[in-house]
């Protein structure tokens, strides 16, 4: 887990990033439009995601759900419930988040929806709650958490040794 801001920023960055490829192939694939895109249109609906993502993640989301997870009566001694805990609440709230964002972008591609935008909506969060939740739990989280403590925590480290 992070214990800087500095490490916060560097670790939303890599779950972020990693959440939003996923989540946009899955996306791209349930709507048909995985191979229809060209690939620079690829890219730039990743890199707006990505952007729109991590704006929604820093600003609203990742605060709310520290908030909420420190709050909540339960022993924070344990590492693990801890990450339970505010996972579960970052995905709900970016999926929550995202899904607007994915159903804007489905509608300005495909052109017209089939029911009512609030029905489009609660279909397509309960979809990526699906997907993500056990994404974020099962697979992003720990790589993420791996590829941080090896290579952003030791580096920390290591400069503090050499000092």
């Amino acid at each position: 887990m992070p214990e800087t801001k500095k490490e916060g920023f560097y670790f939303g960055l890599m779950m972020c990033f990693g959440m939003v490829c996923v989540m946009t192939f899955y996306n791209l694939s349930t709507n048909g439009l995985l191979g229809e895109m060209a690939l620079i249109e690829l890219l730039m609906s990743l890199l707006l995601g990505y952007i729109i993502a991590l704006s929604f993640e820093f600003i609203v989301v990742a605060p709310i759900a520290k908030k909420i997870t420190f709050r909540l009566p339960f022993n924070k001694s344990y590492k693990w419930k801890v990450i339970l805990i505010l996972s579960t609440c970052m995905v709900i709230g970016m999926v929550f988040f995202m899904s607007f964002y994915g159903l804007i972008m489905s509608y300005a591609n495909i052109g017209s929806m089939e029911y009512s935008f609030l029905r489009e909506y609660v279909s397509l969060f309960m979809k990526n709650v699906i997907v993500a939740f056990p994404l974020q739990l099962l697979i992003m989280g720990p790589l993420v958490r791996w590829l941080f403590v090896k290579y952003v925590k030791t580096n920390k480290t290591m400069s503090a040794r050499a000092q």
